[in-house]
């Protein structure tokens, strides 16, 4: 019977301590530190998971997520002509990962997310997402930390660097 009481007592507290919230495409389920977000049928990614952030202070994190695609538009960096060479893809696709970080660039959020596509041929894309249309479901684990991380543009390199002293 104790060990029954204990459980059940667990129970009562971790549902205690999870906060259901929603926003512009999106809902979520906030457990202690951590979101279980969940983004709308149509929605952009990176709109979505923006809104969210910025709703939710988050100014550095971890984003990991899975879900399908019909739509997403990859990235890829070119060190020599530092610009990126972007093309999109207009086909139903699962999002296998999509995994990145969260920092602040400019006062503004920036989402910094890689992903892998798998198509119905079973090949797969990968790179960096510019963005992506949710087609089917969008599911997303967010895991904040407890400081604000700044990016800056390297000129030299091209690319947006953590700079620990801002």
């Amino acid at each position: 019977m104790k060990i029954y009481l204990t459980i059940l007592l667990s129970i009562i507290a971790m549902n205690l301590q999870a906060q259901n919230l929603t926003g512009n495409q999106w809902s979520a389920r906030k457990v202690n530190t951590a979101y279980i977000v969940s983004l709308a049928d149509k929605s952009s990614v990176l709109d979505a998971l923006t809104d969210f952030v910025v709703s939710q202070k988050i100014t550095a994190g971890q984003i990991i997520g899975i879900g399908a695609t019909n739509e997403a538009t990859l990235r890829f960096f070119d060190p020599t002509t530092k610009e990126y060479v972007d093309k999109t893809y207009s086909e139903q696709m699962e999002i296998s990962n999509i995994s990145g970080n969260i920092s602040v660039t400019e006062g503004k959020p920036l989402l910094h997310l890689h992903i892998t596509l798998g198509k119905s041929d079973y090949t797969a894309l990968a790179g960096h997402l510019l963005d992506a249309k949710i087609r089917g479901a969008g599911e997303f684990f967010i895991y904040p930390l407890d400081t604000k991380v700044v990016k800056i543009k390297n000129e030299d390199v091209g690319l947006n660097f953590y700079d620990f002293e801002k």
